[in-house]
């Protein structure tokens, strides 16, 4: 029998929860509305196993999509996966918010840009080749001003996520007819997009434990950043 899966991304506003039997959705719980993942990741994913039966000592894998992102996002969805991965003895897999918005975008013609808007007027970015089975990093993942990402591209690119609804015009201003983008609801990445990603590292032995599973954030966070700050000020 094929692998069951939960796959959990709360790495931006829209979160979801999927469950797989292999490469088969059984069911997923998509949802981009006010307040935070907190109030219902939980409640979509207890929903969506009840519906399917399942009960979570059955599930031969958890996977979660570990950023980068929102901070708060991150940690929500990762600490979710942790307790039910600890509590069950189940292995676990982290994969990328990038990765996973490039992953919804299988055989592309062109090299898939995803952007995620990262605020302050950056974004988080990277470029992946999309056309065989699972998605080739070409642009590693950084966290740069949109200009200076787009600075990196040559020729024809697809922009999918948030950041390249949110700088459609500069992308247009800087690339013209080489720019190419996806249905605006195609934006929202997927935790059936990440599923896919989750099942072929697990069937590699790519997983890690409930202990070890942590957000990949890129930037500092503010705590960080003042901290940085107020030592900087103490050596000079």
């Amino acid at each position: 029998m094929e692998e069951l899966a939960v796959t959990v991304d709360t790495s931006t506003p829209a979160g979801s929860v999927a469950l797989n039997r292999g490469e088969d959705l059984l069911g997923e719980v998509v949802l981009h509305l006010r307040g935070t993942h907190t109030d219902r990741i939980l409640s979509s994913l207890n929903w969506l196993l009840t519906e399917a039966c399942v009960k979570p000592s059955e599930v031969d894998v958890f996977g979660v999509v570990i950023g980068p992102g929102s901070f708060t996002g991150l940690r929500v969805g990762v600490a979710t996966v942790k307790g039910l991965a600890f509590a069950c003895d189940t292995p676990v897999v982290g994969v990328s918010s990038l990765e996973t918005l490039a992953m919804g975008r299988p055989a592309s013609a062109y090299p898939v840009c995803t952007m995620i808007d990262a605020r302050k007027h950056e974004v988080y970015g990277a470029v992946y080749d999309c056309r065989q089975e699972v998605p080739i990093n070409q642009v590693q993942e950084q966290v740069v001003p949109p200009r200076v990402m787009l600075e990196q591209l040559q020729g024809e690119h697809l922009f999918v996520g948030s950041g390249a609804v949110l700088y459609r015009d500069l992308i247009l201003e800087r690339m013209g007819d080489k720019a190419h983008f996806v249905p605006r609801a195609v934006n929202l990445p997927r935790a059936s997009s990440a599923a896919a990603l989750v099942l072929a590292r697990y069937r590699v032995g790519k997983t890690c434990t409930a202990r070890e599973i942590a957000p990949r954030y890129i930037r500092a966070s503010e705590a960080e950043i003042m901290r940085a700050a107020k030592q900087a000020s103490k050596t000079t």
